[in-house]
C-alpha cells in the first residue's frame, strides 16, 4: 500500500509539474521574471535505495542508472526543446535534504536563476546555501514555510544531449 501510494504522488508531481509549466508561461505577467517552469526532479529518501531501483526497474520498467532514472519531454512552448526531469533515491541517512526533516525533496526548473535569487532574498526566503554553478545547471536550495528544502535548478539541457543520444523518438 505504502508502495502504491509513494507511485501515485510521484505520478501525480509530474503531471502537476507539466501542467504548471504550461500554466505559468501562459498566464504569467509579462513584465515579472518567469519563475518555475517545471519539475526538475523527485528526490526521495529510502531504507534500502539499491533494493528500490530494483524494485522500480522491475516492476515499473524503469531503466536505472547510479543516480536513478531521467524522464525526456518536449517544452511545452517549443517542442524542438528536449527537458529532462531527474527521479533519484537517496538514503534514509542521507544529509542532502538537511536542515528539512521531510523524506521529499522537489528540484523546480527555473528559467533565471540568478534573477529568483535576488527575489527570494528581498522576500525573507530563507536560503540554505549559495548559488552553485555546474556544467549542467545553476542550483540553490531554499526552505519553504513548512519546512520542505526545495532545490531551484537553472538547466543547461544541452549538456544532456550525449545522455539523450539515442533515446529520443
Amino acid at each position: 500500500m505504502k508502495k502504491v501510494l509513494i507511485f501515485s504522488i510521484i505520478i501525480l508531481v509530474f503531471g502537476l509539474g507539466f501542467v504548471s509549466g504550461n500554466f505559468i508561461s501562459k498566464f504569467s505577467d509579462k513584465n515579472e521574471i518567469k519563475k518555475v517552469t517545471g519539475i526538475g526532479g523527485v528526490f526521495f529518501k529510502s531504507k534500502d535505495p539499491k533494493k528500490l531501483k530494483e524494485w522500480y526497474q522491475t516492476n515499473l520498467g524503469m531503466n536505472m542508472d547510479q543516480y536513478g532514472t531521467m524522464f525526456e519531454w518536449r517544452e511545452g512552448s517549443d517542442a524542438s526543446k528536449l527537458g529532462l526531469t531527474q527521479w533519484s533515491l537517496f538514503s534514509d541517512k542521507t544529509k542532502y535534504f538537511n536542515p528539512s526533516e521531510k523524506e521529499f525533496m522537489i528540484n523546480y526548473r527555473v528559467a533565471d536563476l540568478t534573477a529568483l535569487v535576488e527575489e527570494l532574498k528581498a522576500s525573507g526566503v530563507t536560503l540554505t546555501d549559495t548559488l552553485q554553478p555546474t556544467d549542467y545547471g545553476k542550483f540553490i536550495h531554499i526552505m519553504d514555510i513548512d519546512g520542505n528544502k526545495i532545490e531551484l535548478w537553472e538547466p543547461v539541457d544541452t549538456s544532456f544531449d550525449e545522455y539523450t543520444k539515442g533515446r529520443t523518438k
